[in-house]
């Protein structure tokens, strides 16, 4: 495996180290002693499927709140999306900044997003799939998200959302206080 730090402390992109031959490839897309000798979370609680329909479908950006923060990879196994992370730390020196990485069937990669992170993305093609790992359950109730144009972030997206759910379309503006459950 293959671990690119990008410019959010602890965020990774992470692409198979590919071992090729006239029949194809074979490589690690999941490797728990690389993943902890790179020091990121292998506590999977859960692995999640998502399939969106139409090309321009956003979903998220979505975190939960303390004490059920969680860290996520994320892999698109059909079709294609722009995956968008944002560092929502109040003590981190990238607050509120954001990464975005296109994910595709064909290029293998996965987007890590340790806790403290919004994540969301917006497909690119239509029928797109994707699996993602999560280190903590879904607790509802603790689940929160920022607006994909909050203007603080400022997310640029490569396509226009199309399709998106009345709730990630009216997240307020982000403020520190989402992060404790009782401002829900």
């Amino acid at each position: 495996m293959i671990f690119t730090e990008t410019k959010l402390k602890g965020a990774y992109i992470i692409e198979i180290s590919k071992i090729g031959d006239e029949r194809g490839f074979f490589g690690r897309s999941w490797c728990k002693r690389e993943m902890e000798e790179a020091g990121l979370n292998t506590n999977i609680a859960q692995i999640n499927t998502s399939l969106s329909k139409e090309k321009g479908t956003l979903r998220g950006l979505h975190f939960q709140v303390a004490p059920y923060q969680e860290c996520k990879m994320i892999r698109c196994t059909r079709g294609a999306i722009f995956n968008m992370i944002i560092d929502i730390r109040p003590d981190s020196p990238t607050f509120l900044q954001w990464v975005g990485v296109e994910l595709t069937e064909d290029n293998h990669k996965a987007l890590y997003s340790p806790e403290g992170f919004a994540q969301g993305f917006i497909t690119l093609q239509a029928d797109t799939e994707i699996t993602y790992f999560t280190t903590e359950f879904y607790a509802p109730g603790m689940d929160w998200g920022v607006r994909y144009n909050d203007p603080q972030v400022g997310i640029e997206l490569p396509v226009k959302p199309l399709v998106i759910s009345e709730k990630d379309q009216n997240w307020p503006d982000f403020k520190v206080d989402f992060l404790k459950p009782q401002n829900k």
